[in-house]
Formats: structure tokens, C-alpha cells, sequence
């Protein structure tokens, strides 16, 4: 039996997963408080991460009906980009900050000049910075929160923060390392020279975790909470990794060929490379796999997070909300939106703000906004998809994820959209069922790859194929077309 866990934005997931049974047991998540502010700030507590823990392990174990102590191993995926500053005794100096957190954008912007700009940024890091990495953050702690950095012992990720309260072990791996801006994604070593130049007080071979390789494990569960949760002695903690890179694994796409696309609070497209990618476009992120080779990303910032809000604004539940949207004809009768109530990373537009385009007293109904926001969240995805070039272009299939996942109009939407055929696995929160598998991977370590490991528990859920059908590809084609104007004249 293994243990899966994804820290996320709105709530930690736990699956227990039994890998030779090639099935999910039992599975529970609890919420996290998000605080934010009318300046882009968004935090959360990483106590809170800790007590979810606990609530949704305790739940998913008697959901699967079995003996704690029949757990090998426990892998963690967590969103990417947080920091967690701890002080000498392990306790956060501060709130840990976001991936969606836009306070830091004009810090971001000095750190890509003092590096180089965008050249200099791929020459020593193999990416340009992007506002919501965690270097950033750190600039701005550094300068706002003064009494906060001083007391700082070690930088952690949310991913690390959960392996070390598990292991008492404060060690990283390049996938998740690699969205934090002070880590060369090509040779896969940190950049102390870079983190120098963001926090020249720090010393970093005392703040920077210990890297290790994907397939080794971050220590073993320590025995007093071993005791608590009632884990047996030596429960190995796997390398965990980033929400996105465990998703990667979770869905299968874990060589070349594929497409992972999530529709969740943000967005992701992501494709396997077994070399680093040097792109032509600095809003890809040649970002490391948390299995070896590399996972080039791009990352929209309003997906979920946008169409929640619109749903909630007209106080419509998720079926009503279904229906609003299917009641729509495609292009929303000439409504546009540009989604960016969260600022946006693709594109870069950080200090963007939310628009509704095109109203008349005619097309502004409840079921063309719900239709609009969703579209345009998905037209920001295929302008991701598009970033990434030749890596994209010869997909035969997309594989996704994400809560909008579990929509057939939505997935219908994304074929017709991108051209390209759609397919869900059985578990469309496959960043859970991902970290599952790395941890029995790291556990069965050689002797089982983790190809074998895909193939057993990654199952495709055939009833959501979808085929992109031509005369909705045109019609999106020119909404599609609409959407970039907007951008255009907007932001140019």
C-alpha cells in the first residue's frame, strides 16, 4: 500500500493506492485557508497544510479499510513556487507565498535586469524568471519584511516543507527546485551565485536544501508521528515534487508524444523531453521531471480560479453553472473575456486585471458570461500550447486533468479549441495518484520501473474521449481569433 498526497492550492488530497491490485482504496481531501490582499497578495499558513494532512490521511485510510501499518511508502506533490523560510528551530519566519502571489511582480522585474534580462536569465538558469517564482518572493521578504529574513535558517518549497515536518529532513529534487529562479534547470545544481544575488546575507549551502535524484527517498516518517498516525517503523518518504510534475506522472506522460493539460485553479500544459529545451519563447519553462529528463511547462494563472468566480458571482452551483454554459452558443454572441483576476503569467501580464468585452444590452446574459469565461480561460491554454512549439504540435492525444476535467462540455470545448483529440484518466486528480506512484517507485527502486508502475494504475476512462468535430474547430477559430485581438489591443 502507498500513500499519495497533493498540497494544493484549495485543499491536500490523500490517496492510498495498491499498486499490484492496480487500484485506488480510499481517498479524502480537507480545505486551506487562502489569505489575500487588493495588492496581489496571496498566502496561506503552512500549520494549515500540516492539520489538512492529518484530517485527510486519517479519512482516506478507513475510506480504504486498512491497517496504517501496511503502508511502505508516502510520496507528496505540492504547488510549485511557495516560500516556506523556516528559522533555526523549523518554523516559518512568514506566511509562505504563493505561486499565485503578484505582490512581488516589480522585484521580479529588478531580478531579471541584475541577471542579464532574458539572456542572461536562460544562461545561468536554462529560464527566464517569471513573477510567482519564488526568487522573487524572497527579494521582496528581504526588503519588506526585514525582522522576518534575518531569523531565516533554511528556503524550503511546499512540497519540502511537508517532507521535512514528515522526515525531519530538509532535501529537494530538480523538478520542483526548478521553478524556484535560483536553480540551473540544465545541469540540474543550485545557483548560489544567483541566490547571492537575491539574499547576499544568506549563506547557501546552509539555507538550500540537500538535492537528491528523483527515485531517492527525502528519509523515512518520523517515529514519533509514525506513532501518531500509527505507521509502522521506516515508512520511506519518496522525493515528491511539483503539483504539475506529478501530474505528469499520474497521467502517463512520462516520455515523449503526450500532452497533460489541467484544467484547476490555474492552468498547465506540460510535454515529456528527455533532453533540456531550449525554447524560443521565454514563457516556456524548461522545467526538470520529478522522474528524470525534463517537462517543458507553460502556466496560465486563471482558470478555475476565474470561472469560480463567475459562478459564484451569480450564486449558481456547479450544475447550474454546467447548464448556463451549455445553454450558450459558441463565441458567447460576441462576449470576450480576458480572465486575469489573478494578474497572469501567459501571457506575461502581472499587473493584468479581469475584462468583460463586447457586452450589448443584447448577448449580456448569465449564460454567455458563464460561457465566455470558460472559453477564454481555455483560448489562454491554447495560447500556452502554441508557446511550446514542436513539442506540442506532433501530440496525438491530450490527456486531461483538473476539475474542469470532469465537464464534457468542457472537454469538448479544449478538443474543438486545440484541434486535437481529449482524453481523461479514470483519476482526473492525477497529482495525488502521482506522487503515489513515485513513492513506490523510490520504494521498489531498481528492481520495478516506473513505466510498469504508469501502466498498472494510470487507466484511461474511454466514456471521455473526445474527438474535435470541424464546424466547432472554425467556430472557435475565429472566437479564438477575437481573443488575441483583445489581448492585442489591450496589452500592446
Amino acid at each position: 500500500m502507498y500513500i499519495g498526497v497533493d498540497c494544493g492550492t484549495q485543499s491536500t488530497k490523500v490517496v492510498v493506492v495498491d499498486v499490484d491490485a492496480g487500484r485506488i482504496l480510499g481517498e479524502a481531501s480537507r480545505s486551506h485557508a487562502l489569505s489575500e490582499g487588493d495588492n496581489g497578495r496571496r498566502e496561506q499558513a503552512p500549520a494549515d497544510w500540516i492539520a489538512a494532512f492529518r484530517g485527510a490521511f486519517r479519512k482516506a485510510v478507513e475510506r480504504a479499510g486498512i491497517d496504517a501499518r501496511a503502508i511502505l511508502a508516502i510520496g507528496v506533490s505540492g504547488q510549485q513556487h511557495g516560500l516556506v523560510a523556516l528559522d533555526a528551530a523549523g518554523e516559518p519566519v512568514y506566511p509562505a507565498k504563493l505561486w499565485c502571489d503578484i505582490e512581488t511582480a516589480d522585484h521580479n522585474t529588478t531580478l531579471v535586469e541584475r541577471l542579464g534580462g532574458e539572456a542572461g536569465c536562460l544562461d545561468r538558469l536554462g529560464l527566464v524568471l517569471q513573477t510567482g517564482y519564488t526568487a522573487s518572493k524572497l527579494a521582496w521578504l528581504r526588503d519588506t519584511r526585514p525582522e522576518a529574513y534575518r531569523r531565516i535558517d533554511s528556503l524550503l518549497l511546499p512540497h519540502d516543507y511537508l517532507n521535512f515536518w514528515l522526515t525531519g529532513e530538509r532535501v529537494a529534487e530538480a523538478g520542483d527546485a526548478s521553478g524556484t529562479g535560483y536553480f540551473n534547470t540544465r545541469t540540474r545544481r543550485w545557483r548560489e551565485d544567483v541566490l547571492a544575488e537575491i539574499a547576499p546575507e544568506l549563506d547557501p549551502p546552509r539555507v538550500l536544501p540537500r538535492l537528491i535524484e528523483a527515485h531517492e527517498p527525502a528519509g523515512t516518517v518520523r517515529p514519533e508521528l509514525a506513532s501518531e498516525l500509527g505507521l509502522a517503523e521506516d515508512v520511506v518518504v519518496s522525493s515528491g515534487g511539483g503539483d504539475n510534475m506529478m501530474g505528469a506522472i499520474g497521467t502517463g506522460n512520462i516520455a515523449p508524444g503526450l500532452v497533460t493539460l489541467s484544467l484547476g485553479t490555474s492552468g498547465t500544459v506540460c510535454a515529456y523531453s528527455p533532453e533540456p529545451v531550449i525554447a524560443d519563447d521565454a514563457q516556456v519553462a524548461n522545467f526538470c521531471a520529478s522522474h528524470g529528463g525534463w517537462l517543458p511547462l507553460i502556466c496560465t494563472m486563471n482558470v478555475t480560479s476565474a470561472t469560480t468566480r463567475v459562478r459564484e458571482l451569480f450564486g449558481l452551483d456547479l450544475a447550474a453553472f454546467g447548464e448556463r454554459l451549455a445553454s450558450a452558443p459558441i463565441g458567447a454572441e460576441g462576449v470576450t473575456v480576458l480572465p486575469f483576476f489573478n494578474g497572469e503569467r501567459v501571457p506575461t501580464l502581472p499587473q493584468a486585471t479581469c475584462s468583460f468585452l463586447g457586452l450589448t444590452s443584447v448577448n449580456t446574459t448569465q449564460a454567455n458570461l458563464c460561457r465566455a469565461v470558460v472559453e477564454s480561460a481555455t483560448f489562454g491554454l491554447r495560447y500556452g500550447l502554441e508557446r511550446l512549439g514542436d513539442l506540442a504540435a506532433g501530440a496525438s492525444q491530450i490527456r486531461l486533468i483538473g476539475g474542469g476535467a470532469k465537464s464534457p462540455v468542457w472537454r469538448q470545448m479544449v478538443a474543438d479549441i486545440t484541434g486535437t483529440p481529449v482524453i481523461c484518466p479514470e483519476v482526473t486528480d492525477a497529482a495525488a495518484l502521482g506522487a503515489a506512484l513515485q513513492a513506490a517507485w523510490c520504494e521498489r527502486y531498481p528492481d520495478t520501473p516506473l513505466e510498469d508502475l504508469c501502466a498498472r494504475l494510470v487507466h484511461l476512462d474511454e466514456g471521455s474521449h473526445t474527438e474535435p468535430e470541424p464546424d466547432r474547430v472554425a467556430a472557435y477559430h475565429e472566437a479564438y481569433g477575437r481573443y488575441r485581438q483583445a489581448l492585442a489591443d489591450h496589452y500592446t
